[in-house]
Order: structure tokens, then sequence, then C-alpha cells
């Protein structure tokens, strides 16, 4: 894996990937960021959650659950001294489907955080504190 950050100009990056997949970068507006891109630890939290969407989401295929609709939201709470790292990140899924099992959808859960999720077996090495919840959302 690897990837490139290129500065375009004041505080405004851009990641490039192997494939070509570029990822605006900004820094906050007190340090001359413009909202040009997310700020880098946004995207640690996006890539967090991507991951555990995506193993979450397999999980329950395989287990034979009717999804329809998956989103997962993701709060994080940062230090105040520097390096402001990550103290706390709550990760909250909202799954609708059909006749859901609601035993399976936690099985996919604590799957995702205690075998899969590479970004969050990482994070939680780190000493972060990762909560997990959901809730499930019936369709007809």
């Amino acid at each position: 894996m690897q990837v490139t950050v290129d500065w375009r100009d004041n505080v405004h990056f851009v990641a490039t990937n192997d494939f070509g997949h570029e990822v605006a970068m900004d820094g906050p507006p007190e340090q001359g960021g413009e909202n040009r891109g997310s700020r880098p630890m946004e995207l640690m939290l996006m890539g967090l959650g991507g991951c555990t969407a995506f193993d979450v989401v397999e999980i329950l295929r395989k287990s034979r659950q009717q999804v329809a609709g998956f989103s997962v939201a993701l709060t994080a709470k940062r230090t105040d001294a520097i390096p402001a790292v990550f103290e706390t990140i709550d990760i909250h899924f909202q799954i609708t489907g059909k006749a859901l099992d609601a035993a399976k959808v936690q099985r996919a859960i604590d799957l995702t955080a205690e075998k899969y999720c590479s970004a969050s077996i990482m994070l939680d090495k780190a000493g972060v504190m990762i909560s997990h919840s959901f809730e499930l959302l019936e369709v007809s």
C-alpha cells in the first residue's frame, strides 16, 4: 500500500493512492485552511467507519440477514493536549432490513471490533476507548 501527498498551496494537500483516487485535505481556518478538504484526523475517522462498515455488512450478508440499508455514525473526542489524539470514539450502526436478528448484528459488530477491522484494532491497541451501539429499523 502506498499513497503520495502533494502540497497544493497554503495548508491544502491532495493525497493520491496507487489507483489514482484522490482525497483533498485542508487545515483549520486559524492556520490558513480554506475548507477545501477534510482534516487529516477526520479522514482517520472516516477510514475507521469504512473499515467497520465493510466488515459488518459482509458478515451480515454471510449470515443471511436481509440488509436493505446501512449507516454508521462515528463521534470522536480528542485530547486537549498536543498531540490531540483520539480519546474516545463512539460507533453507532443504523441497519435497515427485514426480520433482522439482533444477536447476529451484535456478533457482526463484535467480530469487526475484535478480529477484522484493522483500523479499529490499531486504535484500540493505542489506548482509544471505542464503544459500539446499534439500532435496527424494519422495512416492509
